[in-house]
């Protein structure tokens, strides 16, 4: 599988799927105008991921803010790591935010509530 990448903008994050290494990461803003087809192509990527992935998956989040329509398309993206760690092919998720970042904080929180998937949040 083909890694993909997308360097971070202002406005969007960086995201950096290299499978051969186990790395997924999303960091930095998410604040796209367009957010729909900023992370269609993500989603687009994961599912042909799923078809033949890792033993197990560990994905990384380092966001710093995203605004509510970024935080749509994120619970899209947990539910489908969600339905992967279902069918058998173990998911894990680190949830980083900076420790004097409550709102991050939070938000990590609150996906896990709602997300069925071991999620550590992580303060650095």
């Amino acid at each position: 599988m083909n890694d993909f990448i997308i360097k971070a903008t202002p406005e969007t994050p960086s995201v950096t799927f290299v499978p051969s290494k186990n790395i997924f990461e999303i960091s930095g803003f998410s604040l796209p105008e367009n957010v729909i087809s900023f992370y269609k192509p993500v989603l687009e990527w994961l599912e042909e991921y799923f078809k033949s992935p890792n033993k197990e998956t560990v994905f990384t989040f380092k966001i710093k803010y995203f605004n509510t329509a970024s935080s749509k398309m994120l619970t899209r993206l947990f539910l489908k790591l969600e339905e992967m760690n279902d069918n058998g092919k173990p998911v894990k998720v680190n949830w980083y935010y900076n420790e004097e970042d409550e709102e991050m904080q939070e938000a990590g929180e609150e996906f896990k509530e709602i997300i069925n998937l071991p999620i550590d949040i992580i303060s650095d």
